[in-house]
């Protein structure tokens, strides 16, 4: 029987062509996962290439091959640039993110991470992490856990969820995916129940793993981090992280906020490369379901 893939990464090509990579170039892919991005990337380097990537799960970094050319970091992106420091790579030619969650963890019923499978509600990106999905639906208000619902989930039932779900924890603990389940699937309309509860496991990862504060440390890590001409290549699968992403790449600034000179030229450190961004090809989405959310987009350092 075959093993199931730890992670098939997202358009893998498109990726590989927007980072236009130097043979002697220094590299860095920030979400590691299956190692399908970083594999690529070192088959496009010379013997003078260098790659360093990144993952906070200790089980991807176990699987780090071995090669002179390549470092794994076991930490996550949002330190890129002290492990970049640590590590004595000054400024590089270009970083890619693809913030999707590795079919691993949808797949492990012991991670939490989708509605699919029983198990405990854990779903931290590192296991080591002090706070999982269980521990934050025991401590937090009912309006603490709507706007996290509504933020991050863009869920409409946000408020009947959060106060269903913080009067059944006096009954007994909100510890498993099955009790959760049970809670909230009364107030979802059948017709929308995968829909809403993908957007309500999404907006619970998102807390818990601190995701949305982690990439906005990324993106302003790596402008400091790419050297004149070097490219960010960032794979996005839902809107708040695109909507941020393309904001910054537009800008340079997290909230899109444009700089001009005196003369109304854009002041901008970063130039966006792709006016719309890269999505699969159908093909790729008839290989890989899990891909058809993924948007690239691509900028250069100025």
């Amino acid at each position: 029987m075959t093993e199931p893939a730890y992670h098939i990464p997202a358009l893998l090509d498109e990726t590989i062509q927007a980072l236009d990579i130097k043979p002697g170039g220094t590299y860095v892919d920030v979400t590691f996962g299956g190692g399908g991005h970083s594999r690529a990337i070192l088959d496009h380097l010379g013997p003078d290439g260098r790659l360093i990537s990144f993952d906070q799960d200790e089980e991807a970094v176990a699987g780090a091959f071995d090669d002179p050319r390549f470092t794994i970091v076991h930490g996550n992106f949002r330190f890129l640039r002290n492990y970049l420091r640590f590590y004595g790579a000054g400024e590089v030619d270009g970083i890619l993110g693809d913030l999707g969650v590795s079919f691993h963890h949808f797949d492990d019923p012991a991670r939490g991470f989708s509605f699919r499978h029983t198990g405990p509600l854990d779903m931290r990106m590192n296991p080591r992490a002090k706070v999982s999905a269980a521990q934050l639906l025991a401590t937090m208000t009912a309006e603490q856990l709507a706007t996290i619902l509504k933020l991050y989930g863009e869920l409409s039932q946000a408020s009947r969820m959060a106060k269903a779900i913080v009067a059944a924890r006096d009954e007994a603990p909100v510890d498993t995916v099955e009790r959760l389940l049970g809670i909230v699937e009364p107030l979802i309309n059948p017709r929308q129940q995968k829909k809403e509860l993908a957007q309500l496991f999404q907006a619970l990862r998102i807390e818990v793993n601190d995701e949305i504060h982690a990439l906005e440390a990324l993106l302003r890590q790596a402008l400091q981090s790419l050297r004149p001409g070097g490219r960010l290549a960032i794979i996005t699968y839902h809107s708040l992280e695109d909507r941020l992403v393309k904001n910054f790449m537009r800008t340079g600034d997290l909230k899109g906020k444009e700089s001009k000179d005196f003369f109304g030229r854009n002041l901008s450190p970063v130039r966006l490369l792709t006016s719309k961004p890269i999505v699969p090809a159908d093909a790729e989405v008839e290989r890989n379901p899990r891909s058809r959310s993924a948007k690239l987009r691509v900028a250069v350092k100025l």
